[in-house]
């Protein structure tokens, strides 16, 4: 192949690893280069005495199904590769101080829980829900795989999916509208409306009113029609089925190959520099690091222009977690089920950091994840990257932080404590080194109604970004979607 063949894609996340294996399979000489030695990103898997820990991820839907709008099954399914998920139902268990309920994939049995706690709230949820998945009837006829991220996407649709855009008309309002809008006019239940707000924020890590709606619509309906399942193997079962699918279509990944510069010369990209010097020459870089990262330390200040560089570097960002992984002992604890969020407070902000938790216990699902007669537990909350320093008083900060974690394990598993041989704790500063993530954060803290995530385009020619601080934005089937724009952007 030729020089003009070779496309890097710097950092393997699910972003990056979808763009790499559509340009491999699209005939480019895709070349992944990933800093860390384990690939997947914020996606990835590890192992502790025995223990297979996610380190970000564990709720997924339309991963099998043949019918599946989610972007990372129409990857998979071009590159030729599958996984295996075992699917289960209630999808979770909320924990609210004034009641516990079940979220189950089917619309009914979610309303009626709902009902016990709120008989007006359910009935104005069901209007909110029904309003939301027309969208994604609507949407359902445009698969993601055949867009891209350019003006010429235009006529893409008009030539292929004319009658699935005259369908989305009626919906056109709610496209970049905010769930708060949809919310307000169908919700005045305060119960509910806290409810609509946490399913957001585990989507997006923004409430209602921060959240663009096709988002939200895309989850509601495919986990109403799917149903949701875990990938066999965890997170890195999903990771080493793109890696496999990337180098089936003759791309190549290399681990521990840390990039320390983008080359630019005259505006335009002309490859990459490795650690001890080594150079890639390459007409095309593809940066899956963040928005900050990229601009801040993979360019220097002159290859961008000032003021874009400046608005770009002020994009807000999610605050960053703390995070608690355990290797628990599981006897007595049979009717355990996977997922649980606990809200401590009513009367504080779900955002408050610490007040809302969202725990994972995987290996309810997948006993290989952990020793037999043992469970692997991931829970985890907003923490801010703000004041975290590593002085003699950084371990004694980290168990005080975990604590509130812990208290949220226990309205699950009342003698959690006792049940720990392995404690491992994150905090932001954790978050950042071993993803190279600006502050640690998941990504761009854009309100729906404040703008929009930024393209997968840059000022300088041949240079793309793709992952969570582009267009869609924040979460798996998000991230996969930006691989897609922009591999089909540049064939």
């Amino acid at each position: 192949m030729q020089d003009k063949d070779v496309v890097i894609v710097i950092g393997s996340g699910i972003g990056g690893l979808c763009a790499a294996g559509l340009l491999a399979y699209y005939g480019k000489r895709a070349i992944v280069c990933e800093s860390h030695v384990i690939p997947g990103g914020a996606a990835h898997s590890f192992r502790r005495q025995g223990f297979e820990f996610d380190s970000g991820p564990s709720f997924y839907c339309g991963l099998t199904d043949t019918q599946s709008l989610n972007p990372l099954k129409q990857v998979l399914d071009l590159l030729g590769e599958s996984i295996q998920v075992i699917p289960y139902d209630p999808l979770g268990q909320y924990h609210f101080p004034e009641a516990t309920i079940a979220i189950y994939r089917d619309l009914q049995r979610y309303l009626q829980e709902v009902q016990r706690v709120t008989p007006q709230g359910a009935q104005e949820l069901q209007r909110f829900t029904e309003r939301l998945l027309g969208l994604y009837a609507a949407m359902r006829d445009i698969p993601t795989l055949a867009l891209r991220s350019d003006w010429r996407v235009i006529f893409t649709l008009l030539k292929n999916y004319l009658p699935s855009l005259i369908k989305m008309l009626p919906y056109l309002p709610l496209v970049q509208s905010s769930v708060g809008k949809v919310m307000d006019a169908t919700v005045k239940d305060a119960w509910v409306r806290r409810l609509i707000d946490v399913e957001c924020f585990l989507l997006s890590g923004l409430k209602a009113h921060g959240t663009i709606t096709p988002e939200v619509a895309f989850m509601l309906g495919e986990r109403s029609r799917a149903g949701v399942e875990y990938p066999v193997g965890g997170s890195a079962a999903i990771v080493q089925a793109l890696v496999r699918g990337l180098k089936r279509w003759g791309g190549e990944l290399r681990l521990g190959c840390h990039v320390e510069q983008i080359l630019v010369e005259s505006g335009k990209v002309v490859g990459i520099r490795l650690e001890k010097d080594e150079v890639i020459h390459a007409p095309i870089v593809i940066s899956n690091a963040s928005i900050w990262d990229t601009y801040n330390y993979l360019l220097r200040p002159e290859d961008l222009p000032a003021k874009y560089r400046q608005e770009a570097l002020e994009t807000p960002a999610v605050d960053s977690f703390m995070h608690l992984h355990l290797g628990i002992r599981a006897d007595g604890l049979e009717n355990l089920t996977g997922h649980h969020v606990v809200v401590h407070d009513s009367q504080q902000d779900i955002t408050t950091p610490g007040n809302t938790c969202m725990i994972s216990i995987p290996s309810v699902w997948d006993g290989n994840l952990a020793p037999v007669g043992h469970h692997v537990v991931h829970a985890y909350t907003l923490e801010p990257y703000s004041g975290w320093i590593r002085n003699q008083d950084y371990e004694a900060k980290k168990r005080e932080k975990a604590q509130i974690l812990y208290r949220a394990l226990e309205k699950v598993i009342p003698d959690i404590r006792q049940r720990v041989v392995v404690e491992l704790i994150g905090t932001p500063l954790t978050h950042a080194h071993y993803l190279r993530r600006y502050q640690g954060s998941y990504g761009p803290a854009i309100a729906a109604d404040k703008g929009m995530f930024p393209s997968t385009h840059t000022p300088i020619q041949g240079l793309y970004r793709v992952g969570d601080s582009t267009i869609p934005g924040i979460g798996v089937p998000a991230v996969a979607a930006s691989g897609i724009l922009c591999a089909n952007t540049l064939v």
